[in-house]
């Protein structure tokens, strides 16, 4: 850890704002490890948002007030009237308080938060149970403000409101999460906090019967069927995600060419693996070589912390400045399935370190490692938890709003996406397999630009793609994921179900890979054979998060 900037107006509005925020966000509060909220959840009802969306509001405009004292809060200020002001967007045009899909809405929020909470002591466990109590009257919150957006307009579309009942269903259930998390409690069963615990499940997951009948008996008549955003919100969306406005047409276009350049690039690892065989018949030998599977849940989280262990010996000093913290990090399994893949970043004191989560579909315990060693370095380093463990640890350059509440999902994924490719340039994916690894994640972050923006636009299907349809369905894109993603059916459907439902956050992976890809090599073709690779890494990461058009111009100045 460094030592903290000099304190400053700006600076000290940060801290306020992050204080306020996690009061206002319990769920926020937990991930980032602010305590004294891991009791509580937030007020989604019609009043509760109104409250967030003022606290964005005037938040912003004292930003956009203050004089920053140097560069890095030049950096900073833009940063906070960006993201501060994508996010009001979305409450301003009802799609916050409207949330609800099947990966990341106020929904999946009642149960991940309890994921990261510590479990040691029986204190622990009683502020468990006072969350578990009040998720209820959380829940009937939650309710309201879904209704109360139904009614001006503003709804999901059926598909996710169907799959979202199922989902609370399913945690509901008797050997679901719920039940499952409190049965685990090491506490005296016949004690007073068993008891509360057990209560307190119980209440949720009648809580949770009740939201999924509501859901389906009176948001369902007023959802739309047809699952595509339309140009309207998919721009706010867009540009929540992104931090830019994207020339969407462009960007469709784009993603079609770099589509077609990764499966060329990928047909020829497979012909190095399997020679005759195309890439289906090199995906079968490697999943066929006993040396690329791990079994059993233990020896799958075993396989992911030696790798990721093993990625920051080997980058430590070397290719990165990588903090002493940050060498710490923990590969974890979910608890439930059909969460996919995902990073939660390490607390201010770095007392929980960064974690990478790994979520298996039901009933499957074992794994090809093939296709996850790039994974790894995407989740963990130099990908996620080398941006974001190195972000918290750099009090010396950011404020605590940049360090940790400071998020822009093409930021994020944009720079880990880049890191598996970086992995490849500095030799660590010269396993033909690992490669081919490499780059079926890359064609699946393609597919997905083409998919989301062609789908929830609904433009048309070029001529020569390779797809017989000329606008795009519900079957159309089913059929285009078989082709470029190498899923099983259930959980290529999942996928489907993700985009669908998340409007403007697939796209997001490959047009901030470009972001960096570009930048990097501007800046390579300024400084000539001056140009040091490892620098600029770390220039890039001492700014912070940042949304794509601030970041854009901020590289290049590097």
């Amino acid at each position: 850890m460094t030592a903290p900037r000099p304190a400053t107006p700006l600076s000290e509005l940060a801290d306020r704002f992050v204080d306020d925020y996690a009061a206002a966000q319990p769920v926020v509060a937990t991930y980032i490890g602010a305590p004294g909220h891991d009791d509580r959840w937030p007020d989604l009802t019609p009043d509760g948002s109104a409250g967030t969306a003022e606290l964005l509001r005037r938040t912003r405009a004292e930003v956009a007030a203050l004089t920053p004292a140097d560069a890095h809060e030049e950096v900073a200020r833009a940063a906070m009237v960006e993201r501060l002001g994508a996010e009001l967007d979305r409450h301003d045009a009802g799609l916050a308080q409207a949330d609800l899909n099947t990966i990341d809405s106020p929904l999946q929020g009642f149960r991940q938060p309890f994921d990261l909470m510590p479990t040691d002591t029986d204190e622990d466990w009683a502020t468990i149970a006072r969350r578990l109590a009040a998720l209820p009257q959380a829940l009937r919150g939650y309710t309201a403000g879904l209704d109360d957006a139904a009614a001006r307009g503003t709804v999901s579309a059926a598909r996710q409101v169907r799959l979202c009942a199922e989902r609370a269903r399913q945690w509901a259930a008797p050997g679901g999460f719920y039940a499952g998390l409190v049965a685990g409690a090491p506490v005296p069963s016949d004690g007073a906090l068993a008891r509360d615990l057990s209560a307190a499940a119980a209440g949720v997951s009648a809580a949770l019967r009740e939201f999924a009948d509501h859901l389906e008996s009176d948001l369902l008549p007023r959802a739309p069927e047809r699952d595509a955003a339309g140009r309207e919100r998919y721009a706010v969306e867009s540009r929540w995600f992104t931090g830019a406005d994207l020339d969407l047409e462009e960007t469709y276009a784009w993603g079609w060419e770099e589509l077609a350049r990764i499966v060329a690039e990928k047909e020829s690892v497979a012909e190095s693996i399997a020679p005759g065989g195309g890439v289906a018949g090199a995906m079968a030998a490697l999943d066929a070589d006993p040396a690329r599977m791990v079994r059993g849940r233990d020896a799958l989280q075993a396989w992911l912390q030696n790798t990721a262990d093993r990625a920051v010996d080997a980058l430590a000093g070397v290719h990165f400045d990588i903090p002493d913290p940050v060498r710490r990090i923990e590969g974890r399994l979910t608890p439930t399935a059909g969460e996919g893949v995902y990073y939660s970043g390490p607390t201010e004191d770095f007392s929980r370190p960064g974690r990478m989560w790994w979520s298996l579909p039901d009933g499957v315990t074992e794994m090809t490692t093939w296709r996850e060693t790039t994974t790894v370095f995407h989740e963990g380093v130099p990908g996620h938890h080398l941006q974001i463990g190195q972000t918290v640890a750099n009090a010396a350059l950011l404020n605590r709003w940049q360090r940790m509440l400071n998020f822009c999902s093409a930021h994020a994924e944009g720079w880990a996406l880049y890191a598996e490719r970086l992995m490849g340039e500095l030799g660590f994916l010269e396993d033909p397999g690992d490669r081919l690894g490499m780059l079926d994640a890359q064609e699946l972050r393609a597919a997905r630009v083409v998919l989301d923006i062609g789908v929830h636009l609904d433009l048309p299907i070029p001529p020569g793609s390779g797809m017989d349809a000329g606008r795009w369905s519900y079957d159309v894109a089913a059929e285009f994921l078989r082709r470029h993603v190498s899923m099983d059916d259930a959980m290529r459907t999942d996928e489907l179900h993700r985009y669908l439902g998340w409007p403007g956050q697939a796209p997001v992976y490959k047009v901030g890979e470009r972001v960096f890809l570009t930048a990097r090599e501007e800046a390579r073709a300024r400084a000539g054979s001056g140009f040091d690779l490892k620098q600029w890494h770390r220039a890039v990461l001492d700014l912070g998060p940042l949304g794509l058009g601030p970041l854009a111009q901020e590289l290049a100045r590097l």
